[in-house]
């Protein structure tokens, strides 16, 4: 049986540009859907399941930021990425604030956007398939459950986000031990650079907020090292 290809929505208003991209994708085994600007992009999003969505950030009716916070709304977990012309540390910043994997200026060298297209995917798949000898966790008042992706304290339960999720567990598994920052960022964003960096710290202040209810329990930040989680034995 011949292997599901990964489906990836781009959407870019250069339609020159646009074209060659897709087409390019297709020929190294992507089914890509090609939208004109953010309005029918989020359409196409809503109406099919993408494996990634490549997003342009200046655009006509719906510029990409405003796209990326659409998607995030329907499905916060969906990989992406957004390629631009504006390069500015604030609109790169921005970018990952949204939860983006990566940003790719440009002009960009197509071959390094398709490596970095299969290593997310590669990441995702096997975030997935990985199995955990223990997968369920006391932390303090609160009950893990890793496999469901459940925090559960008293009556209240969160449904984590894979990347809390594994977060979380990594954390646990480092129980009361330093959670390299190297390690974390190579295992859930597949490498540690500054930006991913950023994106981590996101995900760690919404742990904290998860955690707040029992004040035993603390993601403490050991400054250039990494991060600890703080539990009473």
């Amino acid at each position: 049986m011949e292997n599901q290809k990964n489906k990836i929505l781009l959407v870019e208003d250069d339609t020159n540009f646009g074209q060659v991209l897709k087409n390019y994708l297709e020929l190294n085994d992507f089914v890509v859907e090609l939208a004109r600007d953010g309005i029918l992009g989020l359409a196409a999003f809503r109406r099919e399941r993408f494996d990634i969505c490549l997003l342009d950030v200046m655009m006509p009716n719906m510029d990409g930021f405003t796209l990326a916070e659409e998607i995030r709304n329907v499905d916060p977990d969906v990989p992406l990425f957004f390629l631009s012309a504006k390069s500015m540390k604030d609109d790169i910043l921005q970018g990952y604030k949204l939860g983006a994997d990566d940003y790719i200026t440009k002009p960009f060298d197509s071959d390094v956007l398709l490596s970095k297209i299969r290593a997310v995917l590669k990441r995702n798949m096997e975030l997935q398939d990985k199995q955990h000898a223990q997968v369920e966790f006391v932390v303090g008042s609160y009950h893990f459950n890793s496999k469901l992706r459940t925090l559960k304290h008293g009556s209240d339960t969160n449904t984590l986000s894979p990347k809390e999720n594994e977060l979380l567990l990594m954390l646990c598994e480092y129980k009361n031990d330093l959670l390299p920052r190297e390690t974390a960022l190579k295992r859930i964003w597949g490498s540690d650079t500054y930006f991913n960096g950023r994106s981590m710290d996101v995900y760690i202040a919404k742990l904290r907020k998860y955690l707040k209810e029992d004040s035993s329990v603390e993601i403490v930040n050991i400054h250039g090292n990494g991060f600890r989680l703080v539990v009473p034995e």
